[in-house]
């Protein structure tokens, strides 16, 4: 297999959740200049139809939804509809995510459910609706977005959103768990878990303590508009093809230091 074959995504159909803005525009994106079909989803519209016309004047087959992942029955819509028009699904991005930020003793009930309804519960619904599609077809990469947060305790100085980094560390032992159970159907489930992106979500941290992070950042910055490009790539095409259960750290080499 040649090196451009390696890494390409010609007549491949992905889903990327949350594919709209932030991370998931980065990861929607380099799909589509890879040859794959892009499907778009998330609770903003307005953001994934914006994205999709965007590729689809550059000759990209594209589709936009409105998708509440936590609620089933819009994600078997989006399956179903995705299978209709082109007939497969070969990649799922699980980038759908939320935070709430509060002190550990305080973090209401209702905060904390609604974090894990679109940071977990909604990565294992959207995994199941498309792995059934993957195990029929006896191919497939799921690609769930996990965090740094997710790996250890946060330092409340720092980082002080329990709910968010309890999730991004179930989400690790979700992939871990499905690609286990789906690996003999040729259905590789693999995880990246990015450092400090400055996108909405993460507004209002790096205006906190952006200081703080860039400190225990070797890299001594943040991650770009493109540094999510390769890696999302890399698990999504026959590159890596014996890699399943893996947790990839995009995070300028924060979670390779100890302090």
């Amino acid at each position: 297999m040649s090196l451009i074959d390696l890494f390409s995504l010609k007549g491949k159909t992905a889903i990327v959740t949350g594919g709209g803005r932030g991370l998931g525009q980065q990861i929607s994106e380099i799909y589509a200049e890879a040859g794959a079909n892009v499907v778009i989803c998330s609770r903003d519209i307005n953001a994934c139809q914006e994205l999709s016309d965007a590729l689809k004047e550059k000759g990209v087959r594209s589709l936009a939804f409105k998708c509440d992942v936590s609620n089933p029955d819009d994600i078997q819509h989006v399956v179903d509809e995705t299978l209709k028009e082109f007939g497969r699904i070969d990649i799922l991005v699980n980038n759908s995510g939320t935070s709430w930020g509060a002190p550990a003793l305080e973090m209401p009930a209702e905060k904390w459910d609604n974090v894990m309804d679109i940071n977990l519960k909604a990565v294992f619904l959207f995994s199941q609706a498309a792995g059934k599609v993957m195990k029929e077809q006896r191919s497939g990469k799921i690609i769930n977005i996990a965090s740094i947060a997710g790996m250890g305790g946060q330092n409340p100085l720092v980082m002080d959103a329990i709910g968010y980094s309890v999730s991004k560390g179930a989400v690790i032992t979700l992939t871990q768990e499905l690609a286990v159970k789906l690996a003999p159907y040729n259905v590789h489930v693999n995880a990246i878990a990015p450092g400090f992106f400055p996108t909405k979500m993460t507004k209002g941290i790096l205006g906190f303590s952006g200081e703080k992070i860039l400190e225990r950042t070797p890299a001594g910055r943040f991650g770009s508009d493109e540094d999510m490009k390769g890696p999302a790539l890399f698990l999504a095409s026959s590159a890596s093809d014996y890699v399943m259960g893996h947790v990839l750290a995009v995070d300028g080499g924060s979670s390779a230091g100890i302090l």
